[in-house]
């Protein structure tokens, strides 16, 4: 929008937002709902720090939150598909077959024990195990940007072994318990059901285990998955012999194995890593998908492992 006057550019944001809106309008059976959400919409965009329901009411003109509460609590409209519409929107702009599918989780603090999820558990978001919910995300990035196009969240046992809690909160009957991996395995597979164009899948240790990387081989997929020092690797048919765990490797490379990366300008400066690249084996692509042919190599997850081992 370079040279673009300041009258142009906030017509061509609030001509996108009412194209958000008539997307939205499906989701919702009448018209009143229906502009209680756009309303919902406006107000979490809205400059306030804040977005409690009194303040989202206000900002909309309402005399309370009861509208609004009604979109996220006792209305019924579709949720997945409201995703789905997102994913869509997203890559109208973002889509390209290089782009990298990062899968991470974050925390929300909360106070009470009443929150769908809700449990004493660890969170990166304050770097200790607390009162919170925990929501994984599938963030989808490319060169032309970024922008969130899945979400999961996670339940943990105190919740799917308790049916009461469960129907309490509305969480449907069918529901069991399921890893993180789990849950982020099931994100991809949506992303390769709607033939979202993408290259890698990045996430770290926490995403490391289970099936994740034979389901990635299997689409074609790259991955860069870390894994924990305790992570035995080992290699075959190299030169360079390698055996026991991540840790031990990396502890075991020489100076000159290393080489020292900036992961980009954070808050304190630039974020720096130490890389070293190890072989670990070569994988026939015929294994997992036998429509293609070729060989490859089994390196992302060393390299990430012994990155993140080093820097501990």
């Amino acid at each position: 929008m370079a040279g673009a006057s300041i009258e142009a550019t906030l017509e061509l944001w609030a001509s996108s937002l009412r194209d958000v809106k008539a997307r939205l309008r499906p989701l919702f059976t009448q018209e009143r709902v229906a502009a209680s959400a756009g309303q919902l919409l406006d107000a979490l965009l809205g400059e306030e720090r804040r977005k409690t329901g009194w303040m989202r009411a206000e900002a909309a003109g309402d005399p309370g939150p009861w509208r609004q509460q009604a979109i996220l609590g006792r209305g019924r409209w579709d949720a997945n598909a409201l995703r789905d519409i997102v994913r869509d929107y997203a890559l109208e702009t973002l889509a390209d077959d290089d782009a990298v599918l990062v899968i991470d989780e974050t925390g929300f603090l909360k106070q009470g024990k009443a929150s769908c999820g809700v449990a004493r558990q660890y969170t990166g978001s304050a770097g200790k195990i607390t009162n919170c919910q925990i929501g994984g995300f599938a963030c989808y990035v490319s060169r032309h940007g970024h922008a969130f196009i899945d979400r999961a969240l996670y339940l943990p046992k105190v919740w799917t072994d308790d049916p009461a809690r469960l129907k309490a909160a509305h969480v449907p009957a069918e529901t069991c318990f399921a890893t993180k991996p789990a849950l982020a395995g099931a994100m991809i597979e949506r992303a390769l059901a709607a033939l979202t164009p993408f290259g890698w899948v990045a996430a770290d240790s926490v995403y490391g285990v289970g099936s994740l990387e034979t389901t990635l081989r299997q689409a074609g997929k790259g991955y860069v998955l870390g894994v924990s020092s305790d992570h035995r690797v080992t290699s075959w048919g190299k030169a360079r012999s390698i055996a026991g765990t991540a840790g031990a490797v990396a502890q075991g490379l020489s100076p000159s194995d290393w080489v020292r990366l900036s992961a980009g300008e954070g808050t304190k400066g630039a974020r720096l890593h130490d890389w070293a690249y190890l072989e670990l084996a070569d994988l026939d692509i015929a294994d997992y998908d036998a429509s293609r042919s070729g060989l490859s190599e089994r390196l992302p997850l060393s390299a990430l492992s012994l990155c993140e081992s080093r820097l501990r």
